[in-house]
């Protein structure tokens, strides 16, 4: 069912792969009048195949097409690697394709939506380890740390492990909501550590800023 009129002057789809799910979200609106719809399946791998039908059934369920939108959103990690690659492959193509503008938002930026600072947001990683960001506390730049680092962290901690990748992509959706309208870099993986696989002997392509 198309939203109301009220409702579409803004319409962003935000999508989300950096973990073991694919989620896309809809918003309409700004902070006056906002209206959200999500779909998300848990999937550990398959989100190359699966991103480009789930997003259109959403549209299709809500009457929405691609000529409609006016911006898009991605969540670019930290998280997996294969996974935010085709997250942000995807959105960047689409943006070019219908010239709208797209925004990259940080898994931090996600949990940090809505809260009080001061206080920790923290994504898990591999081998144990913990991706984390201090926001309003002394000595908070992103960084990895080490297994039962985390305890030693004071304060309040948002933590990724308690948010449905529904509730993460909705918070995707409602950052870029609020960055839309300034100037913000085209999207592009957000990493904090190097990837585990060897890199081939071949030089790397470039990818544009």
């Amino acid at each position: 069912m198309r939203p109301e009129v009220g409702l579409a002057s803004k319409l962003i789809l935000a999508i989300d792969t950096s973990a073991a799910h694919c989620a896309a979200a809809l918003l309409w609106g700004d902070a006056a009048a906002t209206r959200i719809v999500t779909r998300s399946e848990d999937m550990a791998k398959g989100q190359a195949e699966r991103l480009v039908p789930m997003v259109a059934d959403l549209m299709a369920a809500n009457g929405v097409t691609w000529a409609d939108l006016t911006g898009l959103a991605v969540g670019v990690g930290p998280g997996n690697f294969t996974g935010i690659r085709i997250a942000v492959a995807f959105v960047r193509g689409l943006a070019l394709a219908r010239a709208i503008p797209a925004i990259g938002v940080t898994g931090f930026e996600a949990l940090a939506s809505g809260q009080t600072a001061p206080f920790w947001t923290a994504i898990a990683a591999p081998r144990d380890q913990t991706y984390v960001q201090g926001w309003g506390v002394a000595d908070g730049a992103p960084r990895l740390i080490q297994p039962g680092d985390i305890a030693a962290l004071p304060g309040t901690i948002h933590r990724m492990a308690d948010l449905s990748p529904a509730d993460l992509v909705t918070r995707v959706a409602q950052v870029a909501s609020a960055k839309s309208g300034q100037p913000n870099p085209r999207p592009a993986p957000y990493y904090l550590r190097a990837a585990d696989a060897a890199p081939p002997s071949d030089p790397a392509p470039v990818i544009l800023p």
